[in-house]
């Protein structure tokens, strides 16, 4: 059984949904308000619970040329800033135990990274800051390998955890979501995320940049929901063709609330 706990005002757990929504990176301070409002604006009219998230810095971008960010301290301080006005938990990723702790200070739920899933000392110190983790499952993992990763967070003290299915390599390029593992991780006991726009990507598949089919986020994510997950992360961009980063998953923000009322009938028709 999923022992439920809370981030702020957002339930995991005891049959709830909840989203993680935002854009991919923080292009500017005045392009996350506007982002976190418009959210913030379609989240209340749906009455559903969410988590804004965007990155400070994107740390594994594949050309060393791509935008990565402002940085921890400035891109932690915006998010922290929106949290508060707007009442609502905010989320990222961290990359270094350093990171961590200066993240701890603003942000309610640290996100690692999927090629960092397994570092002991980044879980350690995201778990010693107190706030609630959650684990992005390398691409590289089988669904029964995060079982570790939860053992390593409970040793540490940390007992807020949630782990998120974001697709397996496929080949070159590609990657597929294999919704069998929503069902073989939640039967282990953990609270699962099933990542829509991360799911679609085709790492490196633009050879300086990541493609990605976008239109099939929506598809998967009403399946993962039907399959039975705890939470939904979606990136939204107002305009993802001209996104700094992953442009090619991100659903349009004008479609966003269109996308959150089928999940939110689908989960009512399996509740």
């Amino acid at each position: 059984m999923i022992k439920p706990f809370k981030i702020q005002n957002v339930e995991v757990g005891n049959g709830k949904l909840f989203f993680l929504l935002g854009p991919c990176a923080l292009e500017s301070e005045d392009f996350a308000w506007e982002m976190a409002r418009a959210i913030h604006a379609i989240a209340t009219t749906l009455g559903i619970p969410f988590l804004f998230k965007a990155s400070y810095d994107k740390a594994n971008r594949t050309s060393v040329s791509s935008f990565r960010g402002p940085g921890v301290q400035e891109g932690c301080r915006i998010l922290g800033a929106i949290g508060k006005e707007l009442g609502v938990p905010v989320t990222t990723d961290v990359h270094t135990a350093r990171e961590a702790e200066i993240a701890a200070e603003h942000i309610d739920l640290l996100q690692v990274p999927a090629f960092l899933c397994r570092q002991s000392d980044l879980l350690e110190a995201c778990a010693k800051t107190g706030r609630a983790v959650n684990v992005k499952k390398g691409q590289f993992l089988a669904p029964w390998d995060t079982v570790n990763i939860a053992d390593k967070l409970r040793t540490f003290g940390c007992d807020r955890f949630l782990i998120t299915e974001r697709g397996t390599t496929f080949g070159y390029n590609n990657l597929v979501a294999d919704m069998r593992s929503l069902y073989w991780m939640r039967k282990e006991g953990l609270p699962v995320i099933f990542d829509a726009t991360h799911s679609v990507q085709r790492p490196g598949g633009l050879g300086g940049t990541t493609g990605g089919d976008g239109e099939l986020a929506p598809v998967l994510a009403r399946a993962a929901v039907a399959t039975g997950v705890d939470g939904v992360f979606m990136e939204t961009h107002s305009n993802p063709e001209k996104a700094f980063s992953d442009g090619p998953n991100q659903i349009p923000l004008n479609d966003l609330e269109g996308v959150l009322r089928q999940l939110v009938a689908v989960h009512a028709a399996i509740a």
